[in-house]
């Protein structure tokens, strides 16, 4: 069937809107009408030269392109003489036969070539394909097909001398660049300051775990403190983010204070930790707070009960927060209670590597795999806020416990006994990614 006229002085747009047979059609139609303008222009100016005639009457005939499919696929124009080229938009390896198909290869050839392609292409995920073609009358013959994933990796598959198809894989093309951001914070939040200049999402929440041992962020932090935060963030060969950025160094600097960290893995597949500039764990016993975005509603020390209304010890700190916000074990250690206990609700009882103990009661739900008995490390989560057992509301009923004594958890001193200062080799290699990012603090600053 005769498809519409495209509206466009663009030879491209001409061949991708017309069939094979609607271009032959009207060839001389189109040379006629040529003619005649050609005729009225001579006989009113003159001034058009017999040489741009010739040329305009005699130009090579645009390669009738094969249907293109639908939707994600786009066609180009040939790049040569008897050569077809298409460009091809897919959302998966799965998309590739058919989308070869619609663009003039046999069943059985386009089901050779995607199986050639597929082991290198994503499932899911954006795939960019140049299928090339080789005219000869009315028929198309495969000559190469080039098919890369997001980051660049893929394939190429091209029809050898001897009619077999030769694959080659291409491997990715992966850098790391460092991407450097600064920012005050406003009068809401950390959060809400990260968002406002362009911070991913994703790195919000390991900032704050970064200093949370330097700094209480739910009562340390005020408008006006300046932050600064390092991220790499992997791109491809065009330059393209691609996968999750991380945080590799954090920064804040309050009225009283500053501190600065930078990420470091000091054995290979061991723990990753954050160090200050020379080379000291910046860990310490506790991290001050055990939720993130929470407000204190009770401190530790005597009260008016909410629920039994008399005068009574409060032997934690109160955190409020959503249901279902996370809730991190404030160090590591041995789970000795994990369940439901009463008034506590749901609860669970970590004894930490120092012989301190931590509780953590009116949570929602515990997280997959807590179980009394189980190892969790220092920022590890462990469930959720919640309104189990006697609770006027979703909060976190926070205790710290030194020698079977509550203590005021905002009060701990740390425990910096187990704090690590790397030395020869591994603090050679610490001070290298120190210099490396901090000049790329210095030239990638935004």
């Amino acid at each position: 069937m005769q498809q519409a006229l495209v509206n466009s002085y663009d030879p491209r747009q001409w061949a991708a809107a017309w069939s094979p047979a609607a271009a032959e059609g009207l060839s001389a139609a189109r040379q006629g009408l040529a003619r005649r303008r050609v005729l009225a222009l001579g006989l009113g100016a003159g001034i058009v030269s017999a040489g741009a005639i010739a040329a305009f009457l005699t130009r090579p005939k645009l390669a009738s392109p094969v249907p293109g499919a639908a939707g994600n696929l786009a066609a180009e124009s040939s790049a040569a003489p008897g050569t077809v080229r298409r460009a091809m938009l897919l959302t998966g390896s799965g998309e590739l036969q058919t989308a070869l198909q619609r663009f003039g290869l046999s069943a059985q050839m386009a089901g050779d070539v995607a199986r050639e392609a597929s082991p290198a292409l994503a499932a899911q995920g954006e795939i960019r394909a140049m299928l090339e073609m080789a005219r000869s009358g009315d028929a198309l013959t495969f000559v190469r097909l080039q098919a890369s994933n997001p980051d660049s990796s893929g394939a190429i598959v091209r029809l050898g001398v001897d009619g077999k198809l030769e694959t080659t894989r291409i491997a990715a093309q992966i850098s790391d660049q460092i991407v450097v951001m600064h920012g005050i914070m406003d009068g809401d939040s950390f959060y809400s300051s990260a968002v406002g200049i362009g911070v991913p999402n994703s790195l919000i929440s390991p900032f704050a775990k970064a200093l949370a041992f330097d700094f209480d962020f739910q009562r340390e932090v005020a408008a006006g403190d300046a932050f600064e935060l390092a991220f790499s963030q992997p791109t491809n060969a065009s330059g393209q983010a691609i996968g999750a950025p991380e945080l590799v160094y954090a920064s804040l600097t309050t009225q009283t204070r500053s501190a600065a960290v930078y990420r470091f893995q000091p054995d290979k597949g061991g723990e990753v930790q954050w160090f200050d500039a020379s080379g000291r764990t910046v860990a310490r016993s506790l991290m001050r707070t055990p939720v993130d975005g929470a407000r204190v509603t009770s401190k530790f020390g005597m009260r008016i009960h909410p629920i039994e209304g008399y005068q009574k010890m409060h032997g934690g700190i109160d955190f409020a927060a959503p249901i279902g916000t996370p809730i991190y074990a404030s160090g590591s250690g041995v789970l000795e209670f994990c369940g439901p206990k009463g008034g506590n609700g749901n609860f669970i009882k970590i004894l930490h590597d120092n012989g301190w103990e931590t509780l953590y009661l009116h949570m929602n739900r515990f997280a997959a795999g807590m179980a009394q008995g189980v190892r969790v490390a220092q920022g590890q989560q462990i469930g959720e806020v919640g309104t189990t057992g006697h609770s006027t509301g979703p909060h976190l009923h926070y205790e710290v416990h030194i020698g079977g004594e509550k203590v005021d958890p905002l009060g701990v001193q740390p425990d910096n006994s187990t704090n690590k200062t790397l030395t020869g080799p591994q603090l050679e290699t610490f001070e290298q990614v120190r210099d490396s990012i901090d000049v790329s603090r210095a030239q990638r600053s935004v």
